[in-house]
């Protein structure tokens, strides 16, 4: 058995124990303690922190996410990170709402209920879970599916929120060589079962706050802020609500029925699609269509945004886009909250 080693955090005084082969972000999960996250993979620097004392050591990681003079300074990624000693770690992101308030951690054995081509690369899949036949998460979050037949999984954020217990929604979008992408089209089938993990991810909306919304997403982005807008709908929040939504054409475009209903229950809503390549056939989908980029969009049409709450989701190119258009009009770090979808490690360590 490995050995094991405390953790303290600062500034919020809580300690954790972790196994000398166990990551320190997957020990603080088991444990019940949230941690600010994203890839998960040592990609996108969310989970980036400062090691005080003790001694650790990093599994491959990307080097856009910690540089090589970052980590000689002591800075590690806890989603790569082993302990080798008792530690003191300086957490540089946090949300103090979260860190033992969000879900626990799942395992979940659930049946396929449902798979629906949206477009032509994206699919819908519907899951039931079985053993437990409840699965705990808050609007926004993702999970791990385990590739069946494999030990590999993927990560997909849920489009669903806890008011349908009987089944979780995922929007999926197909690469091709996609290892679960391909499954879905000729070897998952309608009761199968897929292993899930979760729930992980901060993108979820904070009690209490009263400021305007800005949703943003593109492509399998629409998944988690759906996730938002359906509980947004449910508890009739009486907020300024804009859902901007990037694709390339009209035929990329799906949801948008539900999304008409939803915002029909929303005191102030508008939904507004950006469309990079071709407007054609848009007039008769009866929603409004600007064309161009989402984030130019985004920024002709929101002047004011440093005072809304901005939620951003979709491909890398997007987001880092939409996070310079946040940083260009002044609103606030704590005001801003995205994900970021990734693909595998390319520049490692």
């Amino acid at each position: 058995m490995a050995d094991k080693h405390r953790i303290s955090f600062e500034p919020v005084d809580i300690d954790m124990e972790v196994g000398e082969d166990e990551k320190i972000l997957d020990a603080a999960f088991r444990q019940g303690i949230h941690l600010m996250h994203g890839c998960r993979e040592g990609q996108c620097s969310a989970c980036k922190s400062y090691v005080l004392e003790g001694e650790i050591q990093m599994e491959r990681y990307s080097t856009f996410a910690c540089n090589d003079a970052e980590v000689e300074e002591g800075y590690v990624l806890l989603c790569r990170a082993h302990a080798f000693s008792d530690c003191t770690i300086e957490l540089l992101n946090f949300d103090e709402e979260e860190l033992l308030n969000s879900a626990p951690l799942q395992q979940v054995r659930t049946e396929v209920l449902e798979i629906v081509p949206h477009t032509h690369d994206i699919v819908g899949l519907k899951l039931k879970p079985v053993d437990p036949a409840a699965y705990e998460f808050k609007p926004g979050q993702y999970a791990d599916l385990t590739i069946p037949g494999s030990d590999e999984h993927r990560s997909f954020s849920m489009a669903t929120t806890p008011s349908t217990p009987d089944h979780i929604e995922f929007v999926i979008k197909k690469y091709p060589g996609g290892r679960f992408s391909a499954l879905l089209e000729n070897g998952i089938a309608v009761g199968d079962t897929i292993e899930l993990t979760g729930p992980y991810g901060n993108f979820t909306l904070k009690s209490g706050h009263a400021l305007p919304l800005v949703l943003m997403a593109g492509g399998a982005g629409m998944a988690p802020v759906l996730g938002l807008l359906r509980y947004l709908s449910e508890t009739e929040d009486t907020r300024r609500i804009r859902f901007y939504y990037g694709a390339r054409t009209s035929a990329d475009l799906f949801y948008l029925d539900e999304i008409r209903v939803l915002g029909e229950r929303l005191a102030d809503f508008e939904f507004v699609v950006a469309l990079s390549e071709s407007t054609d056939g848009a007039e008769r989908l009866g929603v409004h269509i600007e064309p161009g980029m989402v984030t130019d969009v985004v920024e002709a049409a929101e002047p004011e945004l440093h005072r809304t709450e901005v939620y951003l989701c979709g491909p890398p190119p997007m987001v880092d886009a939409a996070l310079a258009l946040a940083a260009r009009q002044g609103v606030p770090d704590d005001q801003v909250f995205y994900d970021k979808f990734t693909t595998s490690v390319t520049d490692d360590q």
